[in-house]
């Protein structure tokens, strides 16, 4: 694979952001095109792909018989090699306008921990999705970049990609990587405490889709202004039939306590890392929040309050890590300093 093949910009090459919730994916010239959640619905009897994206995840929890939705990533990295690919194919195509035949060079970003073994999991499906050549990029770095940061100034950045499967730390000087490190906690952790509170503190069986909407209606990181509540429906373990309760967010709050302090934990080990002459940029320039959880009612409060730095959330934080990526293909000096490969 030829970093040099990227100096000239064409307008197949795509930057994708394939995430453990959504898939994002930007081509050269005209923005995002695809953004759509990372989900496959498959026909269980003949292994066929009935739906992809949006489709696929209005049929969450809804499947008949003989079918199944799919997350085919889990936490940042991909679980299900053959699904990855259709799905990667599907984006890939749809992002050209259907048109079967473009063979794009692709830029994916990963998370900083990923292991070789998932790296070339993340080529191959790209490639047998069509792609011409693969390049893979840290996460946390590309965010910072579509946050809009300095990064190729001498001074420290440091950012904090919170996605569906990894929470992405980094800080950034120069163009380089400082200190990097992802933890395996982030949204979907968070979804699965607040099922478990509510079957276990409620006897109330929810799935994935309403353990999201409550997180996002009343979940927060550190107490609110005012008590926010809301009617959750979901299953009685008791009497097998379907049941509501009025859930407030005191108690989504204490169960999503735990993930909360994992990642407040890595962002205090990030900061202990750094090197002085950045961790005074670092004072005065504070934290930057990018990613879905970012959006998690005062997490930013949280973590100030943990740090006594000043902590900001990304003006279009569901967006940073792909227009980040975006950004490398058309900077080869940038990309050959920033790929994983």
């Amino acid at each position: 694979m030829r970093l040099r093949s990227l100096a000239s910009v064409f307008s197949s090459d795509l930057a994708i952001d394939l995430g453990t919730a959504n898939t994002l994916v930007f081509v050269s010239g005209r923005g995002i095109v695809v953004d759509e959640p990372s989900m496959v619905a498959v026909n269980r009897q003949t292994g066929d792909v009935e739906a992809v994206g949006k489709q696929a995840k209005d049929m969450l929890g809804r499947t008949p018989v003989g079918m199944t939705a799919i997350r085919p990533m889990r936490e940042g990295v991909i679980a299900d090699f053959k699904t990855s690919e259709k799905m990667l194919s599907y984006f890939i195509t749809k992002a050209h306008g259907r048109k079967r035949f473009v063979r794009p060079r692709v830029v994916v970003g990963v998370p900083s921990e990923i292991t070789e073994v998932e790296k070339r999991a993340v080529i191959e499906s790209a490639l047998r999705a069509n792609a011409s050549e693969v390049h893979l990029v840290n996460q946390a770095m590309v965010a910072a970049l579509g946050a809009g940061l300095p990064v190729t100034e001498p001074s420290g950045n440091m950012v904090v990609d919170i996605g569906g499967g990894t929470t992405d730390i980094a800080v950034i000087s120069l163009s380089g990587i400082v200190y990097s490190r992802s933890v395996r906690v982030a949204g979907n952790v968070m979804d699965e405490a607040i099922i478990h509170h509510l079957r276990s503190e409620h006897n109330l069986l929810i799935g994935e889709r309403t353990a999201e909407e409550i997180k996002f209606q009343i979940g927060s990181a550190a107490p609110l202004d005012r008590p926010l509540c809301m009617e959750v429906k979901g299953r009685d373990l008791v009497d097998g039939v379907p049941k509501s309760r009025e859930i407030c967010d005191t108690a989504i709050r204490k169960s999503l306590d735990a993930s909360v302090a994992t990642i407040v934990k890595a962002i205090r080990v990030a900061l202990e890392a750094t090197p002085p002459e950045l961790s005074a940029d670092i004072s005065d320039r504070g934290i930057v929040l990018t990613g879905g959880g970012a959006l998690l009612r005062n997490l930013d409060v949280r973590i100030k309050n943990e740090t006594g730095l000043v902590v900001s959330i990304a003006e279009n934080p569901l967006t940073s890590v792909v227009l980040g990526t975006g950004k490398m293909l058309g900077d080869f000096k940038l990309l050959r300093k920033a790929s994983l490969n």
